[in-house]
């Protein structure tokens, strides 16, 4: 196969994996990579730490993707999760904004949600699985809930990612993933007098 041909009709993993490839030769090839993932990276970062944020860090993590894409192991997983990884570690970079963005939804987690344009992470989850008279109280869990179990929480509420990307991204074990997951959920329904918020599907 020529390395401009056609892949259209690989499975996306495989097709990931040899533009990343192909890209070492052919620098031009990353910007397949580039469209395809660009603006579920943007999404996920906006969700973390708010959409002007996240304008400057996606290209960021493109650019850090791009200058390590030799050190990209097909073995240990798929791009995608990998593009992840490298997101989730320029987020914890910026858990100053993170941590702004909590403080913002304490503040008005009385007002309607719907007018929060730019809230991080923990607004959006709580829109989506919550109702208003509980946001105030999600909202202080999460903050308590430490980074990593946090950063599981996120990938899986926010991102969608699978148990094995999630451990991928975090280069944890997947068991590792459901433990720190079930510790957040705990947490999350005992800050909501019991109601079960339900992350990715029924606890495990």
């Amino acid at each position: 196969m020529s390395l401009l041909q056609d892949v259209s009709d690989l499975p996306r993993e495989t097709e990931d994996a040899n533009l990343l490839k192909e890209s070492l030769r052919i620098p031009e090839r990353f910007e397949a990579l580039y469209d395809r993932y660009f603006a579920e990276i943007h999404r996920y970062v906006a969700g973390r730490l708010g959409t002007q944020t996240a304008d400057d860090l996606t290209a960021e993590i493109f650019l850090a993707a791009f200058h390590g894409r030799a050190r990209f192991d097909a073995h240990r997983g798929v791009v995608r999760g990998w593009l992840y990884g490298i997101a989730t570690n320029v987020v914890a970079q910026h858990r100053r904004s993170e941590s702004r963005q909590l403080q913002i939804l304490r503040r008005t987690a009385a007002e309607d949600a719907v007018d929060a344009v730019d809230a991080g992470h923990e607004d959006l989850i709580a829109r989506r699985l919550t109702a208003a008279g509980v946001q105030e109280q999600l909202a202080s869990a999460l903050g308590a809930i430490p980074d990593a179990d946090r950063d599981v929480l996120v990938l899986l509420a926010l991102a969608e990612l699978s148990y094995e990307e999630i451990a991928q991204a975090l280069d944890i074990p997947p068991g590792t993933v459901g433990s720190r997951l079930n510790r957040a959920r705990k947490k999350l329904r005992a800050a909501l007098g019991g109601v079960n918020p339900m992350f990715g599907g029924a606890d495990g």
